[in-house]
């Protein structure tokens, strides 16, 4: 319930660039498989792609694969170039390792490796929205350089000194098109979902191993460069930063596809649904007035009634929004 909440109070406040994507050109997607280091990697990062290739594709996502050559930094260089700088979602896949020396934040190519500088100048040009998956190695080293309006930024660390090979990846790809991944149960797996059920993957992992957890995932849509961890399935709404702002909005907005199980809202429901959402808004922005207590008793009111609205949703889509 309180992933939930996280969700749901993510999808207020969003700027217009929320919602559904422009129609043409249409939405594409670059992935860009990395040098694998060692070769017992290469089978993993190779499924992944796979699953991204598949679920983009069946998504009616263009897909185009970059790697395994040394000229894979040319390539993407100039396969960036190349696209439409407006238009539909973009999403840029990266998989495989990365390093930080302290400075330089780089994802590791089999040639030449691609600097996060040169990444972030890469992707200027682009009024198209951006979603840019690091999935790999002390990738939070990239965010300060790539985060920016328009964009939905994802990492599999939160720094650069998480250095240590990121399950993050091989764990957001398995579970790309998991009816378990749709945890709101609307029908559509939202990339705010893919973050946090991947999380609870990571963590479950480490915890299965008696291992301290050495990644953790950042999420930034806000262009604060700052980022925001993935939360857990059973842990708290993330704490906002200082400066107030919030991540996610976006995110929990974006999907590949949309399920045969997707509800359909009329206008009067979609008009409901924002004005429950505005409400949890502005729960939010008072929280630091309230007691704890009637804080969650008020957000508790309010997600029931969500909860209430989405069964009337679903009461008149029988066939839709059917879980597991």
């Amino acid at each position: 319930m309180k992933l939930i909440a996280w969700i749901l109070a993510c999808c207020t406040g969003a700027p217009a660039l929320a919602g559904n994507p422009p129609a043409a050109p249409a939405r594409e997607m670059v992935i860009v498989v990395g040098a694998e280091g060692e070769p017992s990697y290469k089978p993993i990062f190779h499924r992944e792609a796979s699953s991204w290739s598949e679920a983009a594709s069946a998504a009616g996502v263009d897909v185009r694969t970059i790697g395994e050559t040394a000229a894979s930094r040319a390539e993407l260089k100039d396969t960036l170039a190349a696209m439409p700088k407006d238009g539909g979602d973009l999403w840029l896949v990266l998989i495989g390792h990365g390093t930080f020396d302290g400075r330089n934040a780089k994802f590791n190519l089999p040639g030449d490796d691609l600097a996060a500088t040169d990444l972030a100048q890469w992707l200027k040009p682009f009024q198209r929205r951006l979603v840019v998956l690091n999935l790999f190695s002390a990738s939070g080293a990239f965010m300060p350089f790539i985060s920016a309006g328009n964009r939905v930024v994802l990492t599999a660390t939160r720094s650069g000194t998480e250095r240590n090979y990121a399950r993050f990846g091989e764990k957001i790809a398995g579970i790309l098109d998991d009816p378990d991944s749709d945890l709101d149960a609307d029908g559509r797996i939202s990339l705010a979902e893919l973050g946090a059920r991947a999380t609870a993957e990571v963590v479950k992992f480490y915890e299965g191993q008696q291992r301290i957890v050495s990644e953790h995932a950042l999420l930034d849509d806000n262009g604060d460069r700052l980022g925001t961890e993935t939360p857990l399935l059973n842990g708290p709404p993330p704490a906002a930063r200082e400066t107030g702002s919030r991540d996610g909005s976006i995110a929990a907005e974006i999907s590949l596809g949309k399920s045969a199980r997707a509800l359909s809202f009329t206008p009067a429901q979609r008009e409901r649904r924002a004005g429950i959402e505005r409400r949890i808004a502005d729960l939010r922005a008072r929280k630091i007035d309230l007691s704890e207590d009637s804080y969650y008793r008020q957000l508790e009111a309010l997600l029931l009634e969500m909860a209430a609205l989405y069964g009337e949703v679903r009461a008149s889509n029988p066939a839709a929004g059917q879980t597991r």
